[in-house]
């Protein structure tokens, strides 16, 4: 893996301890070499100057970050201190409820509201010791690509800040690739946690659906078919130690699996024996040239790491976005906002107006005949499964584009839906319920991160983790740091230093 440059030479790493991974805070904290309140003190230093740089943050949790932290600290000097995840830094999507925070889900009309519940995941990760230090940017309920929203404007990329973070779990990527903390927590409804993963450089997860459980506290209840949680990281061991403690059954959703707790290993190892299917444009997809050579060369890696790759995809209908995403994403965010009347969504995006418009005039049969395509997808899927043991595709189709935008409207010449043809490979996923995960395997002309997307079978991450650890061993990419992140995160140490 080289920089936009063709360089090899890793830059200089980010000083503060925000920027260590979890797995290398945990080491730390047991070597006593720092403590809580040092990892927090250095992690909203870099929330801070980096949401000035990329607008990343919603609320602010600084203060009871801090006093956790202090709480923390006082029981590791005594010993006391439980937890896989003690004492870690994690952010929020705004889209998932934290109780007594407020929950803007990027939209005004939730500009009161604030829950009285934590979402499960959130539970899940308060009980592991971890330490919440803010709620993430997301566009405006989460319907769209990237983390522009009324509520908090356009976030940017820490790797060129003139470009989108893409999102709608924008302000989590972007977070994790300027080096403000190890984990973020992100949702995934057509590619949200996946994109802005690629467009920022970082690890994304989308897990299989219903292994992590949404409720109660996931808002609004859009793309109810469609949504999963996962993480964002910079490492595949720190993505695979927050699934092992988010993942579990709560019948308060009615889509969560009854699977056992499990543990996921991450130890780099030959790829040998594995079958891994290819597709560069899934038969139909629009791909950037620069996208397409960095994607050849990921393949010879994983060939070079032992799996036997041949080119061999799920042969999905050309027509799957018209006729069988959009009845069912947008009639989902339309139901959603069911009872909103046309003043309610007065202050909403055009284009959120235009989308929740257009599920409104989807008749219930073409609800359930979407339903009846997508199974067919499915079925291509569970076909595809029994020639290969994992698909790798790339994760978009192009880099991070003009911050702002909502999309690009072509590509290569060749005309693309602006709000989802450009991201051709995240949403079929979505559709099949199907585990994936992007990993950073290159860069653009530009300097700008390109993803190479790992699909599973249902409920098989460990494969996903088997073939993502090899990779980053074979291509270390958490060693590139964007520039923005060192200036940063300098500013920061300067500042605490006064």
């Amino acid at each position: 893996m080289t920089d936009g440059s063709g360089r090899t030479a890793f830059p200089p790493a980010p000083t503060g301890l925000g920027a260590l991974s979890a797995t290398e805070i945990m080491a730390g904290y047991r070597r006593k070499a720092f403590t809580p309140r040092d990892v927090v003190d250095d992690t909203i230093a870099a929330l801070e100057a980096t949401d000035a740089a990329c607008n990343v943050v919603v609320t602010p949790m600084y203060e009871q970050a801090r006093a956790e932290a202090d709480r923390l600290t006082k029981e590791m000097r005594a010993g006391e201190a439980k937890g896989p995840l003690a004492g870690v830094p994690v952010t929020i999507k705004d889209l998932v409820f934290v109780a007594g925070v407020p929950a803007y889900a990027g939209s005004p009309m939730n500009k009161a509201f604030v829950p009285d519940v934590d979402a499960a995941v959130v539970s899940a990760l308060k009980a592991s010791g971890a330490i919440i230090t803010c709620k993430t940017t997301t566009c405006e309920s989460g319907y769209k690509l990237t983390a522009d929203s009324p509520v908090t404007g356009t976030t940017r990329n820490p790797w060129n800040s003139d470009r989108t973070s893409g999102g709608s779990s924008g302000g989590a990527a972007a977070g994790v690739a300027a080096g403000c903390g190890p984990i973020a927590i992100g949702t995934d409804g057509v590619g949200s946690i996946r994109v802005p993963s690629s467009f920022c450089g970082v690890f994304g997860l989308k897990p299989t659906f219903g292994l992590v459980p949404r409720s109660p506290g996931f808002s609004p209840p859009s793309w109810a078919s469609l949504a999963h949680t996962g993480p964002i990281t910079r490492t595949v061991a720190d993505a695979a130690l927050t699934l092992e403690i988010i993942a579990g059954y709560d019948l308060r959703d009615p889509a969560s699996l009854p699977v056992s707790p499990r543990r996921f290993d991450t130890n780099a190892a030959s790829l040998s024996g594995l079958r891994i299917g290819a597709s560069v444009d899934l038969g139909y997809a629009a791909i950037s040239p620069d996208v397409r050579a960095v994607f050849n060369k990921a393949l010879a890696m994983l060939d070079a790491c032992g799996a036997r790759v041949t080119m061999d995809g799920p042969g999905l209908d050309p027509g799957i976005l018209e006729h069988t995403l959009k009845p069912i994403a947008f009639t989902e965010q339309a139901a959603a906002v069911a009872t909103k009347t046309t003043a309610d969504l007065a202050s909403s995006e055009a284009d959120y107006r235009d989308v929740v418009s257009a599920g409104r005039h989807y008749s219930g049969t073409d609800y359930v005949e979407a339903g009846y395509r997508r199974g067919q997808a499915r079925n291509a899927f569970l076909k595809l499964f029994e020639r290969v043991d994992a698909l790798v595709t790339p994760t978009v189709a192009i880099t991070a584009f003009e911050a702002g935008q909502i999309g690009v409207g072509s590509i290569d010449g060749r005309e693309v839906d602006p709000h989802l043809g450009w991201s051709p490979f995240t949403w079929p996923i979505n559709l099949a319920g199907l585990p994936a995960a992007t990993l950073p395997c290159g860069f653009d002309r530009d300097g700008l991160p390109i993803g190479l997307q790992i699909v599973a079978p249902w409920l098989d991450e460990p494969k996903i983790f088997r073939i993502a650890a090899a990779f980053e061993a074979a291509q270390p990419w958490a060693k590139f740091w964007p520039q923005m992140a060192l200036r940063e995160q300098s500013l920061g140490a300067r500042q605490r230093v006064k």
